[in-house]
């Protein structure tokens, strides 16, 4: 599990199609501290280290992940956000991540305002219970996030300069496709709620 607080956004260096199968290797400042079978969350995306050395470290995206994210998109010298499983004795700044994209969504708008940025997103909802809620959480590119402007295929989010300097947000403008993982409690309570409605 992850909390959405991204650690590093780093840098891709080098991307090997291996069938269906894409190996994507990241340069990161963290890479000499990192176990093979290590879980890293790449834009929100959980990931397995299959290689690593002291500079850099590899992980394989099956066609499931790279159909149902924006990882298939990457360029090398991309910046990816990456964030280590969350220590159970941890403090859970964020909220609960699983690293399991739900779906992707489209930036619609960016607006810099006193400071901070404004970022609008739209998505076509793959299931009736991939749903945002006014000052809910959700995962953009695993950066947990407030909503705001909730709607049935759109939300809002705001960027404070920090999140916006460590994160991969700064290279987000119109059209950039991001990986959304709604709020888990709220995928269990809407299915719930059909559950009882259905009866």
């Amino acid at each position: 599990m992850f909390s959405g607080i991204v650690e590093e956004a780093a840098e891709v260096v080098k991307l090997e199609k291996e069938k269906d199968n894409l190996h994507i290797t990241m340069k990161c400042s963290f890479a000499d501290e990192l176990k093979i079978d290590q879980s890293i969350s790449h834009n929100g995306v959980c990931l397995t280290v299959v290689r690593k050395d002291k500079m850099t470290y590899t992980v394989t995206a099956i066609k499931e992940t790279l159909d149902k994210t924006n990882l298939g998109l990457l360029k090398p010298g991309d910046k990816v956000n990456l964030e280590r499983s969350t220590k159970l004795d941890g403090r859970l700044d964020g909220h609960m991540v699983q690293g399991h994209v739900d779906q992707t969504a489209v930036c619609t708008r960016v607006k810099e305002a006193g400071g901070s940025w404004y970022y609008s997103f739209e998505y076509e909802p793959a299931q009736d219970d991939y749903i945002t809620v006014e000052k809910g959480s959700v995962s953009v590119n695993g950066v947990s996030l407030t909503v705001v402007n909730s709607k049935s295929n759109s939300f809002d989010v705001a960027i404070i300069p920090f999140t916006w300097e460590v994160t991969n947000f700064h290279q987000i403008k119109e059209g950039t496709v991001v990986n959304l993982e709604f709020d888990i409690l709220g995928k269990y309570i809407a299915k719930i709620v059909k559950q009882q409605l259905g009866k």
